[in-house]
């Protein structure tokens, strides 16, 4: 293939991922953007395999067997809740990628070849170091999210200092090997430092902070594939790896801003760590739980005139999506405006409540965002929280003792009644208590999300 034909196929698959990623932006495109994304990938591919430098098509094909068997069986076996894990593992094999690429080029390009430049050990250095990082944080941040490991932080004395240091030696090996140390060793060794601080940058974070370490990691992930784009002189993976460590970037400051983390707590680890002394005074508050019955509940969403569901993961957990969408019907069948309201975090990853309606065919025109949402809550007759804890604690906005103050919040309390579903009283991912719970205008409605959701459709039948 002439190298002009390649660069303008290489130009056309820049230009579908441009707007692949534009549509993702709406959810009503997202699965053309989908599209859009994979027929560019598609392109790049045919494009790369027809190039001159390619000598075993056979090897390729076998990887491409493997991993594309093992891309299909996930995308179809993988269950939505479990989407956070799964994207969590994809994103982690992206950054162990960048860094095989680049030991691979430092053993080709390495003395005693003596090709190896300085702009092209800097790109294999960076790519080596953060997708190191990306690739074992991410399996951390996958074997947390799918409870193979606590969820809680795991600290341990002097862990930012460790951490410091760990990171300032795998940076000076990186300089030393840009100023002509070209051992083997040296990068071998940089990869496993790297490695060993994206596991320790993992640790120390609590489930609730998690959506904002997948988007730090996903943002890392591109920038080692930029950086191995430049190693490969390949404008593709250049421009598609600037465009995954922008969105990533920017991502991660809308979650850090959803979740009250600045962006130095996230880096310099341990948050999502909540102190004993900021839970007891957050867990200060006095009051009684009132609970109530499938039937009451049902006469007072059958008799509103406007409804709020505010979905959590309790209810991605529960698999409660398809009975909610089917309660919703049957409310706005007797009049009732029922709309559902979306806080950043409210599942594991950003989207991830809003995945999970569309799934059930919830219009898209109903899925209200926070700051949509808690204008409405004034006029909200009946808040339907299902599953959600951290997203509607009033100590964020009341409680300047609490870990989550400052943290925007669903402002379920300012409608006229609340009712939450809940398993038990078990707090949430931060592990606080939460105020709403003992308001005067909350009751709560024990057991299953999608089996309590279920009798109340029933209930609201009868009525």
């Amino acid at each position: 293939m002439g190298e002009n034909a390649t660069r303008l196929a290489y130009l056309v698959t820049i230009v579908t991922f441009v707007i692949a990623l534009r549509f993702l932006s709406d959810p009503a495109r997202a699965r053309r953007g989908n599209q859009i994304g994979a027929l560019g990938m598609l392109i790049a591919i045919v494009v790369t395999l027809a190039q001159p430098g390619v000598v075993s098509y056979w090897e390729i094909a076998v990887g491409m067997v493997i991993g594309g068997g093992f891309g299909l069986v996930a995308a179809r076996r993988v269950k939505m809740t479990a989407m956070p894990q799964m994207v969590a593992l994809f994103n982690g094999v992206g950054g162990g990628a960048a860094a095989l690429i680049s030991l691979a080029e430092f053993h080709r390009l390495a003395p005693p070849s003596g090709d190896l430049q300085r702009d092209i050990s800097t790109s294999i250095v960076l790519s080596a170091l953060i997708g190191s990082i990306s690739f074992a944080g991410s399996l951390v941040a996958f074997a947390k999210l799918q409870e193979l490991i606590g969820g809680r932080p795991i600290t341990y004395p002097g862990q930012r200092i460790v951490n410091a240091v760990l990171l300032a030696a795998c940076v000076a090996a990186g300089i030393a090997i840009v100023a002509g140390a070209e051992q083997q060793w040296l990068l071998w060794a940089l990869v496993a430092g790297a490695a060993l601080f994206g596991v320790l940058f993992v640790l120390p974070i609590g489930g609730a902070d998690m959506p904002v370490v997948i988007s730090l990691l996903n943002a890392f992930t591109g920038l080692a594939a930029a950086a191995t784009g430049f190693e490969l002189e390949n404008n593709v993976l250049i421009v598609s790896g600037m465009l995954v460590g922008a969105s990533g970037t920017f991502l991660t400051l809308m979650m850090s801003r959803a979740m009250n983390r600045s962006i130095g707590n996230v880096l310099f680890g341990a948050f999502g760590q909540v102190s004993a002394g900021a839970a007891a005074a957050a867990a200060g508050g006095t009051g009684s739980v009132r609970s109530t019955t499938v039937d009451d509940v049902a006469v007072m969403l059958a008799y509103a005139h406007k409804v709020v569901i505010v979905p959590g993961y309790g209810m991605a957990v529960a698999q409660a999506q398809h009975d909610v969408r089917a309660l919703a019907d049957l409310l706005e069948a007797r009049g009732v405006e029922v709309t559902y309201a979306i806080h950043p975090v409210a599942g594991r990853m950003p989207g991830h409540m809003n995945v999970l309606l569309a799934e059930a065919n919830v219009p898209y025109p109903a899925l209200k965002e926070m700051d949509d949402a808690n204008a409405e809550f004034p006029r909200t007759d009946v808040s339907l929280v299902i599953g959600a804890n951290d997203v509607v604690n009033p100590d964020a906005r009341n409680n300047p003792g609490s870990p989550i103050y400052g943290m925007p919040i669903l402002n379920v309390d300012s409608s006229s009644a609340t009712v939450v579903l809940k398993r038990s009283m078990n707090p949430g991912f931060a592990g606080i208590e939460n105020p709403l719970f003992v308001d005067p205008k909350t009751v709560m409605l024990f057991g299953d999300a999608k089996e309590t959701v279920a009798r109340l459709a029933a209930a609201v039948k009868l009525l």
